[in-house]
């Protein structure tokens, strides 16, 4: 299951959750507030079994007393989450449950592997067992000890990022470059100005900037809207794909203005991307 369930979303519990320990379970009940405490953190340090289970199924409570035996007797190797699901139905979409009980090993935050309806004490251990070996020496230990280890954040940077969660793009993109000009060689904040001014400017473009470009092959200014328009919905290739294009086609002062953006567009991923890659072969290929 690694990578394919997106955990993400229950780190922030909805409002009117009920209080942590509610809907059963003993002293191992978790539900939506607290699983990202005892789910999510915990899994940093040791697996997380989570068992879905029903107050209405008699062999799910069997299977989660079963488990709440033996991780009394597993002497902190692993840990346990029992969640009902019927009072939580968010956990269970999130792990795409498709019956009960449901028990999944969360490790490092990310689900490691999963299965469904009773089972036998002794492949439960088996499973148990598989686990906690798939692990070892692989977790990143107790996050908060982690942070307390960590530097001080950069209160310029604190500041940066706070305009820029407040929406407002001119004031971080100022935050950024006066950063920039104490050290002009801090790449963190090369990157972050990056990021800023691509954010103010393609947030305020409609989606019709798409349509206008295609159907005005031509026109440079509306090529270079589209193009964010793109990367600002996620389709990098596109937006590269559209660029290289209009290279190929113009010359002079509007050749380089596309180039220059391209060039700008590639800076804001990781340059080893197989499409970064890729795209700045296409234009090498356009430009020569």
């Amino acid at each position: 299951m690694s990578g394919a369930v997106d955990l993400s979303a229950l780190k922030q519990p909805p409002a009117g959750a009920p209080a942590a320990g509610d809907g059963g379970g003993g002293d191992h009940a978790v539900n939506e507030a607290d699983f990202e405490t005892k789910v999510l953190r915990r899994s940093m340090q040791v697996p997380v079994v989570v068992a879905l289970y029903s107050q209405r199924s008699p062999g799910s409570i069997e299977l989660v007393q079963l488990l709440e035996r033996l991780v009394g007797e597993a002497g902190g190797a692993w840990d346990l989450a029992a969640v009902e699901a019927e009072s939580n139905m968010r956990i269970a979409q999130a792990f795409g449950v498709q019956g009960i009980p449901t028990v999944i090993a969360v490790a490092g935050g990310q689900p490691l592997a999963d299965f469904q309806g009773g089972q036998p004490e002794a492949q439960v251990k088996q499973w148990l067992a598989a686990v906690v070996q798939a692990v070892e020496g692989k977790l990143e230990g107790d996050p908060e000890a982690a942070e307390e280890s960590e530097p001080p954040a950069d209160p310029r940077f604190a500041t940066a990022e706070a305009l820029l969660e407040q929406g407002d793009f001119a004031g971080a993109e100022s935050a950024y470059e006066s950063i920039l000009e104490q050290e002009p060689g801090n790449a963190e904040a090369k990157a972050a100005l990056r990021q800023v001014k691509f954010l103010g400017r393609a947030q305020e473009l409609p989606e019709s900037a798409i349509a206008t470009a295609d159907a005005e092959p031509g026109n440079v200014a509306a090529a270079l809207d589209a193009a964010d328009v793109e990367l600002f919905h996620q389709r990098p290739e596109a937006a590269f794909d559209r660029l290289i294009k209009m290279v190929a086609r113009t010359a002079g002062d509007d050749r380089t203005a596309v180039r220059t953006r391209l060039l700008e567009l590639f800076e804001l991923f990781d340059q080893a991307e197989p499409f970064v890659v890729a795209a700045r072969r296409k234009l090498a290929t356009a430009l020569y």
